[in-house]
């Protein structure tokens, strides 16, 4: 078994012709991984059509100070539940951090916060996860459909959503337009 907490703050990469579309050039934040599952936030998609404020609106928080910023796609698992992945300035009673990388809070109380000006300096919003139950994340990492790259906040926060999965790549030293979408057999 891989270190459990080896993953936490780092980023997971669908390596091409992985085979599940729901993961095509994902960039997974790995917020959570231990004995018992892991969980991690999608980096690389936008919601079509959906900003921080509609969001805001819909749960009924008054945008106020908020930077209508896009709501990314977290992944499959609960598509309606939301997710903020942070800088470390702002902590609430359910954060949780992973590592250097960044905070998570799935409370409303954090976008009540950022709606008044007073939350996060840095911040993305998703809707979703990744998830795994226990051991299944380790089964898939043996079975090469993810890269394991370390987790850099400037990616999270200062790079466009679709330029996320080459960015990480590059930060490991590959020219993504290199990897290949199958692998051989010896």
């Amino acid at each position: 078994m891989i270190d459990s907490a080896s993953l936490a703050g780092q980023f997971l990469l669908a390596m091409p012709g992985m085979g599940d579309p729901r993961f095509h050039r994902a960039v997974i934040a790995m917020m959570v991984h231990d004995g018992d599952g892991a969980l991690g936030i999608g980096l690389g998609r936008v919601r079509p059509g959906l900003g921080l404020h509609e969001l805001l609106e819909d749960l009924e928080i008054d945008p106020g100070q908020a930077p209508d910023c896009p709501v990314l796609d977290g992944g499959p698992v609960e598509p309606q539940r939301g997710f903020v992945l942070h800088s470390p300035d702002w902590d609430g009673p359910d954060t949780i951090m992973a590592g250097e990388l960044c905070a998570l809070s799935a409370s409303l109380e954090v976008l009540r916060a950022i709606a008044a000006g007073r939350g996060p300096s840095r911040f993305v919003v998703a809707l979703g996860y990744a998830g795994w139950g226990g051991g299944q994340l380790d089964d898939e990492l043996l079975s090469h459909g993810w890269q394991v790259a370390g987790g850099k906040s400037a990616i999270v926060f200062d790079t466009a959503p679709e330029d996320r999965w080459a960015a990480c790549w590059q930060s490991l030293g590959i020219d993504p337009a290199l990897l290949a979408g199958q692998t051989g057999r010896a």
